[in-house]
Formats: structure tokens, sequence, C-alpha cells
């Protein structure tokens, strides 16, 4: 039988800094609850049985309520588990959550490679006078200096400031207006990814705090996943799924499945 490595789950239960309305931060039980229902199986399309024993480590939730410096708390736990090798995958949380644990990851990987997934380009300086907003972890990332290029794909809301920012940082930015089906993206050396299931069109993944129409199909987004190259993949988020606004649970599922592709290319 085949072996592979393990991948390990961390929940970040953090929706402080979202601009809008909270609840992201209910999204990691939420999640995990999807990923164990009786109506899906757990093998991946590329052919990885994630019910395997001892292919997931779940390190559960991050306790963050009351937490002085919740940044540094992130940061310091995802090293922990770095250092112990592990594949890792956390679940947001809102992307504020993507700044303290790329910081770790670029850190123990540099320099790194990021493919982003997104509506919005998160570049702002600041927003709301908050330099931690769900809106500015790649500013705050491509600030650190230890990453040598960042993907966007699904981007459909870039303004003014946010094409200087991109500009400033060599961003490359894939925007839905110019969509012309799955970009050939090819990296050299470690690669990070991050999806923020408003990457979505809403009419595949409503239960997200903020509605952007013209976006990816669940099978576009998972079609660039599978044909993304790279020399490994070294960590990755799955953030902003709000339970708030999926009474049905049919986003929580679409997030469950995201998470499955994520760990089985992780895993190959």
């Amino acid at each position: 039988m085949m072996t592979h490595p393990t991948v390990c789950l961390l929940g970040i239960p953090w929706d402080v800094h979202s601009s809008y309305m909270t609840g992201p931060a209910l999204a990691p039980a939420e999640i995990r609850c999807a990923f164990d229902c009786d109506s899906a199986n757990k093998w991946t399309e590329s052919g990885i049985d994630l019910g395997q024993a001892e292919i997931i480590q779940d390190a559960g939730d991050l306790a963050l309520e009351g937490d002085p410096d919740p940044i540094a708390r992130i940061q310091s736990r995802v090293a922990e588990m770095l250092d112990r090798n592990l594949l890792l995958l956390c679940l947001g949380g809102d992307h504020a959550v993507t700044y303290p644990v790329v910081k770790a990851v670029s850190r123990k990987h540099a320099p790194l490679n990021i493919l982003h997934f997104d509506a919005h380009p998160d570049l702002y300086d600041e927003l709301d006078n908050d330099r931690l907003s769900h809106a500015c972890p790649f500013a705050r990332i491509m600030e650190t200096g230890r990453v040598a290029r960042l993907v966007q794909v699904g981007i459909r809301c870039m303004n003014g400031h946010q094409k200087s920012q991109a500009e400033k940082f060599g961003v490359e930015v894939h925007e839905m207006k110019d969509w012309q089906g799955p970009p050939a993206l090819t990296f050299d050396g470690p690669l990070y990814i991050s999806v923020d299931m408003d990457a979505l069109d809403p009419a595949f993944a409503p239960g997200v705090s903020h509605w952007e129409p013209g976006g990816l199909s669940v099978r576009e987004l998972i079609q660039v996943l599978q044909q993304v190259k790279a020399d490994r993949i070294v960590g990755a988020d799955l953030v902003e799924y709000n339970p708030r606004q999926d009474p049905s649970g049919r986003t929580g599922m679409v997030a469950a499945k995201l998470m499955k592709e994520l760990m089985g290319r992780m895993l190959v």
C-alpha cells in the first residue's frame, strides 16, 4: 500500500479584524463537521483516501479569546508545528489569520511563493485605520521581503489603491474580467496556497461575508489547484467561510470539498 505523509489541521477561530460582519471564527468546527458528513466520502480527486489512519492529524483550534497578542500566538503555534516538519493546513477565521501564518511559514521556507484565491486583492495599506484588517494581510506579508512571488486568482474588486499596491509589490494578478480558463502556473521553490471562500461566485458559495458576483466556479478553482506545478506545497489555509450566512450548510460542504482537494495536492 502506498504511504503518504501526514497533513496537520489547525483551526484558527479568529475574526476580530473583519471589516463588515463577524462569523468566520465559527468556521473551523463547521468545516470539520461537513468533512465528516456521511453524505460524502473522504477520497480526493487525486485518488487519496483521507480516511486512512494517521493521514490527517487534527491539532484542534487555537484558543485566542482574551489573548493579548493573537498575532504572536498564531505565529508561534505555526512555527512550532513547522519545526516538527508537518504539512499544515489552517482553517480560518477571516483572512487576517494568513499574515501570522505566512510569517512563520516564510521563515521556515524562504523565499516563499504564494498562490492566493480571492475576490479581493487584500493589499490595502490599512482599512478603517486597521493595518491588520482582513483586507490588508498581503500588504503586511509582502513588506516582510520573504516572499519571492505572489500570484492572485479570482480578483474582481481591484480599486486604484490596491492596483498601486500590486504594482509596488510586483504582484501577478489574474482578474476575472480576463478569465480564459485556468492559468498555467508554475512555481520554482516552496509554495503556500491561500483560499478565500469568496473567490467563488456566491451562486456556488453564498456562505461568506462579502458577496461578489462574477467569481470562479468550484470546478474552476479545483482545476487551478490540480494543474498548478510547484516543487512542493509547504502549507495552505482556507478562510472567510461564514456559517452565519450558510443556514443550509451548502457552503460548508464546498469548504470541506476544497479542504479535501488542498490536502490531496499537499500529499502528492
